[in-house]
């Protein structure tokens, strides 16, 4: 029984030792995870083997377990990194074989705009639609749009200032009721700039004159003259065109709040302006861009500095794709060169109720098998699952120390094995040499 009992022991201790062998080599693997040889005794069975006198006949190695323990997060600043803080692992496939899953987020773009790994396995997740809106339901390989974004006209215009109430009247006392290159006919004036249907930019131009006081109310009217691109509107029509009224006016209440009325309604509200065609400061011409709602029912007339406090419009020009970035629940978001950005997808991950029991595959990734169970899924954050950071990966679990002081111990009981057997060798030495 010494022989096959020191050779069980060998055998164990041999495979200890490529298990702590092959930890320590992936001890700089992203996302790896360790592994322990788990070992059980072996006895004889016999009918009356319920006595105390029974001797084992050695070892066997039970099972080697993955450790899914969280490693490290280390932070590497490129986005297409990512790491699970918790439980949960990326989805991957190649199209043929069935999911698999990792938990190494070492991600990177191909040549046609898909999540892929260094196996050239594409990242699962939810697909976006052209608005941004999130897709959810089966999974399926996350692509990004290589397209640029469309232009968006303007529809609205917010603009948040102060006129200062102690400014003096500026209307012309005859003639043009302004003049644009001549600043005694306007108190202040800002810009904005704004889209068309084509996503040209049109420079806009506010000119704010003040008006006339009425004595017995102590109101204050302002009008406000735009020109785009140089075009003022209403205009008379010429070449050049002159302005012949305000494009909007406002009347404040004797506090200086907010406007009582915009152009005559009341309570002051948004008013619908028609930006005529002009031509831009490159020289070509762009289109009019009707109904545009302007709102200055922010605007105060304090006693003041004149001061723009805020602007605002949604129109924006096309752009191109120059960046991505992935929040902690999955959203892919893509940024475009127009500074506009929207979601192109959300990342799935995957639980398991057993994670030690998927199948090794390599290249960082596993199998799901029976004992593992059906995976579990769902976007980061949502119930067990982790979250995801960008910019960051998560090391190897393997702790290093820990491996080399177990190696020691395998080596000391590897030696001990073999002295039994040696032992065992040298008694039967002794027996066979009696005469």
């Amino acid at each position: 029984m010494s022989f096959q009992q020191g050779l069980s022991g060998l055998n164990s201790t041999s495979r200890n030792l490529e298990v702590i062998g092959n930890n320590i080599a992936n001890a700089n693997t992203y996302g790896a995870k360790s592994s322990r040889a788990e070992f059980a005794d072996v006895f004889a069975t016999a009918l009356n083997g319920a006595g105390g006198s029974n001797i084992g006949i050695g070892v066997s190695l039970s099972t080697v377990a993955q450790q899914f323990t969280q490693g490290n997060i280390t932070v590497t600043e490129n986005p297409m990194d990512l790491s699970m803080n918790g439980a949960g692992f990326f989805q991957v496939s190649d199209g043929k074989n069935p999911t698999m899953y990792t938990r190494n987020g070492q991600f990177k773009l191909d040549r046609t705009g898909f999540i892929v790994n260094n196996q050239g396995l594409k990242l699962m997740g939810y697909p976006a639609d052209g608005t941004g809106v999130i897709q959810p339901g089966t999974a399926s390989p996350l692509q990004l749009p290589t397209a640029g974004i469309k232009p968006a006209v303007t529809s609205k215009m917010d603009v948040e200032l102060n006129l200062d109430s102690r400014a003096k009247s500026t209307v012309p006392a005859a003639g043009a009721p302004i003049v644009f290159n001549d600043p005694a006919t306007y108190n202040n004036a800002t810009s904005l700039t704004v889209f068309d249907e084509k996503g040209q930019d049109v420079a806009l131009t506010y000119y704010f004159q003040k008006g006339a006081t009425d004595p017995t109310t102590n109101e204050t009217t302002w009008n406000i003259f735009l020109t785009a691109s140089g075009v003022p509107f209403p205009n008379d029509g010429a070449v050049p065109p002159l302005p012949t009224a305000p494009t909007v006016t406002m009347v404040f209440p004797a506090n200086g709040s907010a406007p009582t009325s915009i152009n005559g309604i009341t309570p002051a509200a948004a008013v619908a302006v028609d930006v005529p065609a002009s031509t831009n400061a490159q020289g070509a011409p762009t289109l009019a861009i009707p109904g545009v709602m302007l709102d200055l029912s922010t605007a105060t007339q304090y006693g003041a500095a004149f001061g723009v406090t805020n602007v605002f419009q949604d129109g924006y020009a096309p752009g191109q794709l120059s960046g991505i970035s992935v929040a902690n629940n999955g959203v892919v978001t893509a940024r475009y060169s127009n500074g506009q950005s929207k979601p192109a997808g959300q990342i799935e991950v995957a639980n398991f109720r057993n994670p030690q029991g998927l199948m090794q595959t390599g290249g960082n990734t596993w199998n799901r098998s029976f004992a593992s169970g059906e995976p579990i899924v769902g976007v980061p954050g949502d119930g067990n699952l982790g979250k995801l950071q960008s910019g960051a990966l998560e090391e190897s679990n393997v702790d290093l120390t820990a491996e080399l002081v177990n190696m020691v111990t395998a080596q000391r009981s590897y030696q001990a094995n073999a002295q039994t057997i040696k032992t065992m060798d040298q008694v039967l030495q002794t027996l066979v040499n009696l005469r």
